[in-house]
């Protein structure tokens, strides 16, 4: 009789360890993410907006050097993350009007480039709002139900990993159009407010895994550092990174309680400082350049302002930590994702 228990219970250790090792996998069925430019994979494409970029040099390091609506040189946030996660090396954009209904269910981007939490940004930049964003999140959902079933679209609410990344576009141009309303304390209060709110309405809608991105340091960006930053100092703009800190300071110990009051996970994934660091310090992290983009002359060039006709974009984009004057590289990015996604993954499992 000892001899058979342990040798049960032996075997359920080893089942155990097993399901533990494939845990990771077959506990997150899909990557579901909002926001802006940051995690947009294409979603802009047939807007009627100035924000695109799914022409060259963008996406001149994505495979096959395709241009896909992705504002960065290759691959953004939302595609690492799902690699991260074991699910696929790039994710949709959900305005593709070449999607199957097969293509969602490893995960789908809604984001799109320029937006905001603020609904005056999307309307200023002609681009979906966040909340429009969860309008195209009902689809999918229905789009799910009806072709897979009931069971897998609770599966994919119940399991999957939900991520939320705005504020850049509020936080460095709305809020001089609402300057007239707020201070630089009560906007950026407002904005974590209204994410706050975002996070409850995605809950409500099913989504029990969700992690939201802090406002990174705004004003180092090359753009910011260009207009705002001094001649010939180019410096970041400290008023605007106290924002984006103060922004912080409100949101993390809002989602905290949200943590405790709903069931699920709600996570603040802080990527100020580690962004924040490899700015200040980017031989630490193998870059050469961090204050201007590789597009162009970096310094001003995003969108249709970067593009093939400009004989001054860089050879070697792995070496800037930008990659136009706004947007980090696919390296850059990459760095950020493999910093931080171990230490808050843990806890979705």
């Amino acid at each position: 009789m000892k001899l058979l228990l342990l040798w049960l219970a032996l075997v359920f250790i080893a089942v155990e360890t097993n399901a533990a090792k494939q845990g990771k996998n077959a506990t997150i069925p899909a990557l579901i993410v909002f926001g802006d430019s940051i995690m947009d994979t294409g979603n802009n494409n047939r807007l009627p907006t100035l924000l695109k970029c799914n022409f060259p040099p963008y996406g001149k390091d994505f495979p096959g050097g395709l241009a896909t609506g992705r504002f960065s040189d290759g691959r953004v946030p939302s595609d690492l993350i799902a690699e991260k996660l074991g699910l696929a090396k790039s994710i949709p954009a959900f305005m593709n009007p070449n999607l199957k209904p097969q293509d969602l269910l490893k995960g789908v981007t809604f984001a799109s480039g320029g937006t905001g939490y603020d609904p005056l940004t999307a309307k200023i930049m002609s681009v979906i709002s966040v909340w429009d964003q969860l309008t195209y999140f009902k689809q999918y959902i229905s789009t799910i139900k009806k072709h897979f079933g009931e069971k897998k679209a609770q599966d994919i609410l119940d399991h999957s990993f939900f991520v939320v990344c705005s504020s850049s576009n509020d936080l460095a141009h709305t809020f001089l159009a609402q300057s007239h309303k707020y201070d630089r304390t009560s906007y950026a209060n407002f904005l974590a407010d209204s994410a706050v709110k975002f996070v409850r309405e995605l809950h409500k809608l099913g989504a029990k895994k969700i992690g939201v991105f802090s406002a990174v340091p705004v004003g180092c960006v090359p753009l910011q550092r260009t207009v705002f930053g001094g001649l010939f100092t180019r410096g970041c703009v400290k008023p605007l990174n106290n924002m984006a800190k103060q922004f912080n300071a409100r949101l993390s110990p809002a989602l905290e309680s949200l943590d405790k009051e709903l069931d699920g996970v709600i996570l603040y994934i802080d990527v100020y400082d580690t962004l924040f660091d490899m700015i200040q310090h980017p031989s630490k992290y193998g870059f050469e350049v961090a204050d201007r983009g590789c597009c162009g002359r970096g310094a001003l060039s995003i969108s249709y302002m970067c593009n093939s006709l400009n004989p001054f974009t860089c050879s070697n984009s792995s070496a800037y930590i930008f990659w136009d004057s706004y947007h980090p590289t696919e390296r850059a990015y990459q760095v950020i994702v493999d910093n931080l996604l171990d230490k808050y993954l843990s806890k979705i499992y």
